[in-house]
């Protein structure tokens, strides 16, 4: 750590707890202090003494241009002139939730909160209010946000801090919060029918990125749909992390499912705090003012970030996608093999601009795998490569994310810095 790096996090420990305002940033599932950053531009990020790293993070999923990106900043810096938040409705939010709707055809309708945790959140209240049942299923390691429901078996954020879930979290919640394995069918099934007409809502993350990646099985996703519509249940997919990421349509579209209900954040806040959720109009015109659910919030639909979203959605709107996927699924398998040269195992796998690196011999289905990685393996590995300014996450229960400013050049050069690290630090 340099002078001004560990100025900052003296600094930030004396005000902020644990110096950093989102657990996973502290580095503890990796060792070491935080970098703090200073600035950002294209696939870079600076931090506070100007090293430079090809970021393999994109603020957690949420920058999928480029860093910085002109478009955005003019978006924005015209809204700021205009004025920063109004509290009444804008003729931009309509533009932004129709273009959201131009990424999951199968939405009617969408209301624009503030954050993931905001979507999911209020996507599970929609659900009990609209079938007027108590019960909740989630999935073992997905995380949907630090609401109480979803801080049961939470995934990389408990994991990496080796907690299965949160102190201040009552009883109630708990009984109420149904925990499945990932891609357990007959669990799932099970599950239904020892609790059968109490279940509202099913929410997943339709490709897991918060327990390692973990695709679905086709049966597995399957059985998701049709079990909540055999007994009533709606079926919420959490595409914060994977909305217009994994696919410009985002799960849905790999997959070949729909859900009833779906959550979006990251990617359509444009590097703001913006987030939504919507789905099927019957369900929907249950929120306030329409129905008797109610949401509500300050700067929910915020101007600039709305114009953050828009620039970015309209941006990539254009993009293909299988371009993106097909390098970042060329440098992994480079990646693989040079692991594989030195006797190192690992399971990678990829979709649009979202992938997975797991220290493991094992490929993960569900948590329980993931867990199984070698630990110890990944904190070298991360720290090798942040010497030699590659910036992973820090946690070995994350996805990693590109954008479409990575090009060939930089997968090769970080292939050629990572074939060295396994050289020289793996034996």
């Amino acid at each position: 750590m340099t002078k001004n790096t560990d100025s900052a996090f003296q600094k930030a420990k004396a005000i902020i707890p644990g110096g950093v305002n989102s657990p996973v940033r502290a580095f503890n599932g990796v060792g070491g202090d935080p970098v703090f950053i200073a600035r950002s531009k294209g696939p870079y990020i600076y931090d506070c003494d100007g090293k430079e790293y090809l970021d393999f993070v994109c603020s957690w999923g949420a920058i999928i241009t480029e860093h910085a990106d002109p478009d955005v900043i003019a978006a924005t810096t015209e809204q700021i002139s205009k004025g920063t938040t109004y509290g009444a409705p804008t003729t931009t939010e309509t533009e932004l939730a129709m273009l959201i709707k131009d990424f999951f055809p199968s939405i009617d309708l969408v209301r624009m909160v503030n954050s993931g945790t905001e979507a999911c959140m209020s996507a599970i209240r929609l659900a009990r209010g609209y079938t007027s049942k108590e019960k909740i299923i989630k999935f073992d390691g997905c995380y949907h946000g630090h609401a109480d429901s979803f801080l049961v078996k939470a995934g990389s954020g408990a994991a990496t801090l080796s907690i299965s879930g949160s102190n201040g979290v009552n009883k109630g919640v708990i009984q109420d919060t149904l925990i499945c394995e990932y891609n357990n069918v007959k669990e799932f099934e099970s599950t239904f029918e020892k609790h059968k007409n109490e279940i509202a809502a099913v929410i997943v993350e339709p490709i897991v990125g918060n327990a390692g990646f973990i695709r679905p099985s086709q049966e597995f996703v399957d059985s998701l749909r049709k079990i909540t519509e055999k007994h009533g249940a709606v079926l919420i997919f959490d595409e914060v992390m994977t909305g217009a990421r994994v696919a410009k349509h985002g799960a849905s579209e790999v997959l070949g499912v729909e859900a009833d209900l779906y959550t979006m954040g990251k990617v359509v806040g444009g590097g703001f705090p913006l987030a939504a959720f919507g789905g099927k109009r019957k369900i929907m015109e249950h929120i306030a003012p329409l129905g008797p659910v109610y949401q509500a919030g300050t700067l929910s639909g915020n101007p600039v970030a709305v114009a953050a979203g828009i620039a970015v959605l309209k941006k990539i709107k254009l993009m293909d996608y299988s371009k993106i996927e097909s390098k970042l699924k060329d440098f992994l398998s480079k990646v693989k093999e040079s692991a594989k040269s030195v006797g190192v195992e690992l399971q990678t796998d990829a979709s649009g601009a979202m992938f997975g690196i797991s220290f493991s011999a094992t490929k993960n289905k569900n948590f329980s795998d993931a867990k199984n990685a070698n630990i110890d393996q990944y904190k070298k590995f991360f720290h090798e490569c942040l010497k030699k300014g590659l910036y992973f996450a820090p946690s070995a229960y994350e996805a990693g994310f590109v954008s479409f400013s990575h090009t060939q050049e930089h997968f090769d050069h970080a292939h050629q810095v990572i074939d060295e690290i396994f050289r020289k630090h793996f034996h």
